[in-house]
């Protein structure tokens, strides 16, 4: 009889179920399901860089995926299924009442904005991120100081103290706030209480503030100092945080009836997805895990004792964020895809406003523009782009910057843009991978994940030839999902280690791509005129 586990997987879009065999990790059935409200475009407003999902796209989701996967296991390969696992986007924290339950949930806040998840992406919280960077300079002790020194908009404490600013009656509601992936797990295990949530280290430890050496979360004084009661929160949840691969607990009774699974089969303590991801695509030392899609996260593991100290710049540092006996580090991009896509809208505009009926010529942009921008010689354009259109997240994070196109001429095309936007994130990209070798983490080459990384030839070519470093793309469109059944492998007692579980259940199809001298050598060149323009950019901002 085979062992199947669930590996799920809540991307910015949708939510992914995946079974797999957890002798081998051979797929047996998988199924997404997109978050109905999120994709009417409900309860966001980009113009003011809001971005919220209601709790119950990711419950309706789940079901749906869930019970999709569970139904298209074949016939002919039988098993049991024997655990589950949670991956999802971070930091993505929800107000609650005392009982856990979110404030989205309750009849007065249905259809109240600030009540909801607020997303990975959301920016609405850049005045009190700044504020926690300032209370943390003022301290005797720098909480900020395994996050990479400055603080960001996108994490936890930031968007709560937001929230609890900006609006009263959520905040006279509010009694403590859960991490997506804490709370998916607590709703599983029937265990919602706040002070009795396990709490993920990974969540925790890079987005949270949480690390040993000051006894877990920062202290109440610290956080009532930004906003009286504000520590309150920190006091309902326990100081103790928990390994992706620990169990949780039992699936309770209502969510397996709900599921179509057995009830009390182990839940594994959730994660945020680019550090699961990185689980499943066999990251080890000295490699650098990329995770790739609308933005980028990059991951790199490396043992204690070889860490000089606190990184600079960077998403922040946790023991045992990654994998077991390694310190995780991450750290990213705010935008990546999402630069490509973004000139995708920019062409369809006049598409969609003359020839009414005719989005699905939106699909076929950005794959036409990769091949006629792989055929324009870099050396024969101008142009040159940066790739802070949502900001910059590392090295050392700065909401506020904006992109920019510089160069163009009457003879610049669609290609040629196209061709600068892909090598500015590629520059992007090799800016974060200075930054960890310039603090003495060692990186050797690059693994990559995500529907980039499979479906591009071009940009990962380019990548390459920036980074001048060999890329390994992992050949597998769920590896995320995957990472997420490994820990449930582990929680469930059927392989020892999350080592053990990667040997046995890793993907094996891998696409290489190594970079040609000449473009690297042209590309050193081109990287310095990149830098040149950021620092101008910055210098523009920081003069407004």
């Amino acid at each position: 009889m085979r062992k199947y586990v669930i590996g799920i997987d809540y991307g910015t879009d949708s939510c992914r179920a995946l079974v797999v065999d957890s002798a081998n990790g051979r797929e047996a059935a998988s199924a997404v399901c997109p978050y109905p409200r999120w994709k009417k475009g409900l309860y966001c407003d980009a113009r003011g860089q809001r971005y919220r999902q209601h709790p119950l796209d990711y419950t309706e989701s789940l079901e749906t995926a869930v019970r999709g996967a569970v139904a298209a296991i074949p016939a002919d390969r039988p098993g049991e299924i024997c655990a589950l696992a949670f991956d999802t986007t971070g930091s993505t924290p929800v107000l609650t009442d005392a009982a856990g339950t979110p404030l989205a949930l309750l009849p007065r806040f249905a259809e109240e904005p600030d009540a909801m998840f607020v997303l990975w992406k959301d920016h609405t919280a850049i005045r009190e991120a700044a504020e926690i960077n300032a209370a943390a300079r003022r301290s005797d002790t720098d909480y900020t100081r395994y996050s990479g020194g400055i603080y960001s908009a996108e994490w936890v404490w930031s968007k709560v103290l937001h929230i609890l600013k900006t609006n009263p009656s959520v905040a006279e509601a509010a009694y403590a706030w859960v991490e997506h992936c804490d709370w998916m797990c607590a709703l599983l295990t029937g265990n919602t209480r706040p002070e009795k949530v396990l709490r993920s280290r990974c969540a925790a430890g890079h987005k949270g503030l949480w690390h040993a050496e000051w006894g877990g979360w920062p202290p109440a004084e610290f956080l009532d100092g930004l906003r009286p009661g504000l520590g309150r929160f920190a006091q309902r949840m326990s100081s103790e945080t928990h390994t992706a691969e620990r169990y949780a607990g039992g699936l309770c009774g209502e969510w397996a009836a709900r599921l179509g699974l057995p009830a009390g089969i182990p839940v594994a303590v959730g994660a945020i997805d680019a550090h699961i991801g990185a689980v499943g695509a066999g990251i080890r030392p000295g490699v650098l895990t990329r995770i790739m899609g609308t933005s980028t996260c990059d991951i790199v593991v490396c043992p204690a004792e070889k860490l000089g100290g606190a990184v600079r710049g960077i998403c922040g540092q946790v023991d045992g964020s990654v994998l077991p006996g390694c310190v995780g580090m991450e750290a990213g991009q705010s935008a990546f895809g999402d630069v490509y896509a973004w000139f995708r809208d920019l062409l369809m505009w006049p598409v969609r406003e003359l020839l009414p009926g005719r989005d699905d010529l939106s699909e076929e942009i950005i794959p036409r523009l990769g091949e006629r921008a792989a055929l324009v010689d870099p050396r024969e354009s101008s142009v040159l782009a940066l790739d802070w259109l949502n900001g910059r997240r590392t090295p050392d994070a700065n909401p506020l910057l904006t992109g920019a196109l510089t160069g163009l001429t009457l003879g610049t095309s669609a290609p040629m843009i196209f061709r600068a936007l892909v090598e500015a994130t590629a520059y992007g990209s090799r800016a974060i991978v200075e930054r960890f070798t310039g603090e003495g983490v060692e990186i050797r080459s690059i693994l990559a994940i995500g529907g980039i990384a499979v479906k591009s030839p071009f940009v990962m070519q380019t990548l390459s030839d920036v980074l001048g470093m060999p890329i390994r793309v992992v050949g597998y469109a769920q590896t995320c999902a995957l990472g997420a059944a490994m820990c449930a492998a582990v929680a469930a007692g059927i392989h020892p280690t999350v080592g053990e579980a990667q040997a046995a259940m890793g993907v094996r199809e891998h696409v290489d791509y190594v970079p040609d001298p000449e473009r690297r050598a042209y590309y050193e060149r081109q990287y310095e005129r990149y830098a040149a323009l950021g620092r101008f950019v910055e210098q523009q901002t920081n003069e407004q």
